[in-house]
């Protein structure tokens, strides 16, 4: 053969292959865009709500959380709660059923048989939700499920009282006195509250605020979203340099640096938060920005666990920060897809101690898009 033909040859073999090589990278990247969006489909919903739907009757084991006033209050987790007992704990519980309902809205063909309502009637009564009330009532459990539990049962009633259903009015109103209960003690407590808590876990300050302030918001309560605005930035605008390399800790299933973010993006104008992400987040605006999936080691520990948490808490976060710094938006959207992918595969005939609550995170991020 030629000499120079061989070259030749060898040359365009080397430059197809990389061609080729090339354009099968982008038609996966493209694939992964297009089949693995943040969003809820039937096959997701599906998945999802068998989660609840196997623990909110299932009362052991049970982390009650409690404090006690006397042996008359050594009682079981039904007796004490006797719609939100299971799911291991209460909060568990309260998103549980959340998950539950925005399914259902979403897609009645999951209960054609009417089996999930049925369940749900039996719960959600007057004289359930009166035990329920009156334990929040004890002068020791008042600031039970402060603000976590408080902030994921406001968003259980708003998505009940924005469902157009006969069934879920008549469970709105039910529940309408404990929401109540909740709003009037964000109001005595936040006044009060002279620094943010900033754990990765329950406590964390900036997640109950923005929970609270989407239901504000919608319900159309201006003294409680002014409020919750009002504390937002007194406590978060002068916030400088948030440290992402001490993220995660050891069982985070939020982030600090992030939720904050988050909350400041609906409290702030677009051109205010992006001046105020600069100086809280400066990295984020960096072309080669990047956060590790979080892993779990031991899916049996309830903390260890919580990781996965993480990974879809990330994943809230990080599509509602782009939403409003649309220069960097579609690298923390990609960062967001792949946090969601890597713990999402892993919720199904998973452990109790992630299958009773990591559903409601998964559900959390794709109906928040």
């Amino acid at each position: 053969m030629n000499k120079n033909l061989f070259i030749l040859i060898v040359f365009s073999s080397i430059f197809y292959g990389c061609q080729t090589q090339s354009s099968q990278g982008t038609r996966e990247n493209d694939s992964f865009e297009h089949e693995n969006p943040l969003e809820l489909s039937l096959q997701s919903a599906q998945k999802i709500i068998d989660l609840p739907l196997g623990c909110i009757e299932l009362e052991y084991p049970n982390k009650l959380g409690q404090v006690l006033d006397s042996n008359a209050d050594l009682k079981s987790p039904i007796e004490l709660r006797p719609i939100f007992y299971g799911c291991f704990d209460w909060h568990s519980s309260v998103h549980g059923f959340w998950s539950i309902v925005t399914i259902l809205q979403r897609f009645p063909q999951i209960d054609s048989q009417g089996l999930i309502r049925e369940r749900l009637n039996k719960l959600i009564t007057q004289e359930n939700l009166a035990v329920e009330l009156e334990f929040f009532q004890q002068p020791y459990n008042r600031n039970f499920e402060r603000t976590y539990g408080w902030a994921w049962f406001l968003e259980l009633h708003k998505s009940l009282s924005f469902w157009k259903d006969q069934d879920a009015k008549r469970w709105s109103i039910i529940l309408e006195p404990l929401a109540d209960v909740f709003v009037e003690r964000y109001m005595e407590y936040l006044p009060k509250l002279n620094y943010p808590i900033r754990t990765g876990t329950h406590d964390n300050t900036a997640f109950g605020l923005s929970m609270a302030l989407d239901y504000a918001r919608k319900m159309e309560l201006r003294d409680f979203e002014e409020l919750l605005v009002e504390t937002s930035k007194r406590l978060y605008l002068q916030d400088k340099g948030c440290n992402l390399s001490f993220e995660p800790s050891g069982h985070d299933f939020l982030s600090p640096c992030l939720q904050e973010a988050k909350l400041m993006s609906e409290v702030l104008s677009e051109p205010e938060f992006q001046g105020w992400l600069s100086n809280f987040l400066p990295e984020i605006y960096n072309p080669d920005f990047s956060i590790q999936v979080a892993k779990v080691s031991d899916r049996t520990d309830g903390h260890l666990v919580h990781l996965d948490g993480l990974n879809f808490s990330r994943a809230t976060c990080l599509e509602a920060i782009a939403k409003k710094t649309p220069g960097v938006a579609a690298n923390l959207r990609s960062i967001a897809r792949e946090s969601f992918h890597s713990a999402f595969a892993n919720i199904s005939e998973d452990d109790y101690m992630g299958s009773h609550w990591l559903g409601s995170f998964a559900l959390y991020t794709l109906v928040n898009q």
